[in-house]
């Protein structure tokens, strides 16, 4: 992914679009000079990337995703759809700053709903295989948090949630579009589009440390209820009516 980056800043282009946290911090790590527009990036603040959300100064600015806080209410759904579950694994690259702050404010809300929380540390597919697998032996559920490991193994993971019996929640809507149960999150294309109107300001001469980051004005709750059935769960009429996509 360095590698990557300092290919990409070595065409000394007008303007960098970057997305997810680790491609970003890549490739401040290669140029700060190259002004930057991120999007799918979680805690830009803790992340290191901008100082301030309202003003982010430098040459970097662009769309938030999540707040820690997230975390409590992706154990909330979880515990809606499958209220007998006692323990849930977070399943996070521990190195991503947010992924961390996640766990803690998954770890937080666990015993107010009665849920013991663990963590599920994965760096690679061999680690999420292991992880998932040890964890599945006793039963309970899943939260995946953001990252590109997980985005990219979410067919292992979706797989082996379904092998195991996991109740599964992830943050983005093409996991439970690819098989897993539900998902919490923002709709990753209506982000997509303001990133191309800094994109614009910033060619025009805007300094992008005068454009505010800016935080998502809706999450999208998904429910794939095919399979909730493979898993034996009754989703009720209440849930799906908080659902913005109801997939069957």
């Amino acid at each position: 992914m360095h590698s990557m980056a300092a290919e990409i800043a070595a065409l000394a282009p007008d303007v960098i679009l970057a997305s997810t946290n680790s491609v970003v911090s890549a490739t401040l790590n290669t140029t700060r000079s190259i002004p930057v527009v991120f999007t799918w990036v979680s805690d830009p603040v803790r992340s290191g990337f901008v100082p301030k959300l309202h003003h982010p100064g430098g040459k970097i600015t662009g769309f938030h995703n999540f707040e820690p806080a997230i975390g409590g209410k992706w154990l909330a759904y979880l515990n809606q759809i499958a209220p007998g579950l006692r323990r849930v694994a977070v399943v996070h690259v521990p190195e991503i700053a947010p992924n961390v702050a996640f766990l803690r404010a998954i770890e937080a809300a666990g015993p107010q709903m009665g849920i013991a929380v663990s963590a599920a540390e994965t760096r690679n597919a061999a680690d999420i295989e292991r992880v998932l697998s040890d964890f599945g032996q006793q039963g309970g559920g899943l939260i995946v948090t953001p990252s590109a490991l997980t985005a990219t193994r979410r067919d292992l993971i979706i797989n082996l949630a379904a092998r195991l019996n996991l109740p599964a929640i992830y943050s983005f809507g093409f996991y439970a579009e690819s098989g897993g149960l539900m998902s919490y999150g923002i709709n990753q294309l209506e982000q997509a589009r303001p990133a191309a109107s800094y994109v614009d300001q910033i060619l025009r001469g805007v300094n992008p440390g005068d454009l505010p980051v800016q935080l998502p004005l809706k999450y999208e709750l998904v429910i794939n209820l095919k399979t909730a059935a493979t898993l034996g769960l009754a989703v009720s009429n209440s849930l799906q009516s908080l659902a913005d996509h109801v997939i069957e």
